[in-house]
């Protein structure tokens, strides 16, 4: 199970997912051409996506099941990209999103960003994309207070 992680010195690892952040001009229809793009592609998945508008540009922060061939892809319509690792975490009535804010305030840690992640499996609770300003001090709190996260092989396994 992902939620386990794995020994290091300082405790254990987190499972973590690429996202990739999309810099687009803000013009009709780019947004749709780029998820085209992914609808045509037989390699990759997208599992969450945000958009965050300005005047001249947008940033679309999205998390394929992917990371090369996503990589790959962004490269081949010669798209400025950045990617980060972050991680998902998995809600429920006892692990709620307020409590899981409600822990990370209290290890002082700060959410740089969150958003819902897009899921259709029948066993899955709602999801949620997370980064913060130490994702492995902030997993490694949230799995002490036993919220499950999910790595990228998860997504793959609609899990």
């Amino acid at each position: 199970m992902s939620s386990m992680g794995q020994g290091t010195a300082a405790g254990f690892s987190i499972p973590l997912v690429r996202q990739f952040s999309i810099f687009l001009e803000n013009r009709v229809g780019r947004l749709v051409d780029i998820l085209r793009s992914f609808d045509e592609a037989v390699d990759v998945q997208l599992h969450a996506l945000t958009v965050l508008e300005a005047t001249d540009f947008a940033v679309v922060r999205m998390i394929p099941d992917n990371a090369d061939a996503t990589r790959l892809l962004l490269r081949s319509r010669d798209l400025a990209f950045s990617e980060v690792d972050i991680m998902i975490t998995e809600l429920d009535d006892d692990r709620t999103l307020s409590n899981m804010c409600l822990y990370l305030l209290g290890a002082e840690l700060n959410i740089q960003f969150m958003y819902p992640i897009i899921g259709d499996h029948p066993m899955a609770g709602p999801r949620m994309a997370i980064c913060c300003d130490d994702n492995q001090f902030a997993g490694q709190v949230l799995l002490r207070k036993d919220y499950r996260l999910l790595g990228a092989e998860d997504l793959r396994s609609g899990m």
